[in-house]
């Protein structure tokens, strides 16, 4: 239960957050950002995050590591207190207009200076080793890490019946790792090199799936590793899993999935086609 101290300020109102517990997320943002050669860019991304944004960097800034790194934010199209909050708290951000994942992801992209570039999502919680950890093994000669992720437990979601479903999720992620680690890969816990994923860049006409596309790019210059340690096991919303409905719900539609994938686990694929439901509409962009 690492993450019961950030309970005060993830998933709550803005306005019911202390103003201590702002103060001291703005006063470690000082700390972190207090350098000008990062070995760690932190990259978080949010649109219309007001009951996220402060609970994620709280979690972030309390990260346990012993080299420079810089935090930066970017503000996704935001239409709610998101910009509001990252200016009371005093941490570096970017606003993107262009409203997508990979637009968000791209913009931080450029704009970070570290060797190593961390993608965190805004409603996603993480362990205090979760920096260094994945340091670790990138100063090993990865070019790419990941880790698992877990879900915030509440009224719908028992912890026992999320540790079952996602049992059952990570042992069929590990079989898929083996050929096709890029399906593997969620925004919310990847990190790599940032030299080489400058060249390889984010995929942003697509709606979703510029993080496992990334890791596809760097799959072909380098070795990509999947942390399974708890240290990196974030704690994420139940967005995804209120979308699909009940969990027995969103299991079955996993499971049939699965199986109708089944067979790609036995093989690998250097190149995905865009789905048209997948591609962003350019007249709704600023391209």
């Amino acid at each position: 239960m690492w993450y019961s101290k950030y309970l005060q300020a993830f998933e709550q109102p803005c306005e019911s957050v202390s103003d201590s517990i702002k103060q001291e997320i703005a006063n470690k943002i000082k700390t972190f950002n207090n350098n000008d050669n990062p070995l760690c860019s932190i990259v978080a991304i949010a649109h219309n995050e007001e009951r996220h944004i402060l609970g994620c960097l709280w979690s972030i800034v309390d990260n346990i590591c012993n080299f420079p790194i810089e935090i930066i934010v970017v503000n996704n199209n935001s239409s709610d207190s998101t910009e509001s909050l990252l200016k009371a708290i005093g941490v570096k951000y970017f606003n993107e207009s262009r409203q997508s994942p990979g637009y968000a992801r791209q913009c931080g992209l450029d704009n970070a200076h570290g060797k190593y570039h961390m993608c965190i999502d805004a409603d996603t919680l993480y362990p205090p080793h979760y920096i260094e950890t994945h340091v670790k093994y990138l100063s090993m000669g990865y070019i790419c890490t990941y880790s698992l992720w877990s879900f915030l437990p509440d009224k719908k979601h028992s912890r026992l019946n999320l540790k079952l479903y996602e049992s059952f999720r990570d042992l069929y992620l590990l079989l898929q790792n083996i050929n096709r680690p890029e399906l593997v890969v969620r925004g919310m816990t990847l990190s790599f090199v940032a030299n080489e994923g400058k060249k390889v860049k984010y995929r942003t006409h697509i709606i979703r799936g510029e993080d496992g596309m990334m890791a596809l790019g760097l799959k072909k210059k380098g070795k990509l590793k999947m942390i399974i340690s708890r240290k990196t096991r974030a704690i994420t919303s139940n967005t995804t899993l209120n979308k699909n409905g009940s969990l027995a719900r969103n299991a079955l539609l996993r499971i049939k999935k699965a199986l109708k994938n089944f067979k790609l686990l036995f093989t690998s694929q250097s190149e995905y086609k865009d789905r048209d439901d997948n591609i962003i509409d350019k007249n709704k962009n600023n391209t």
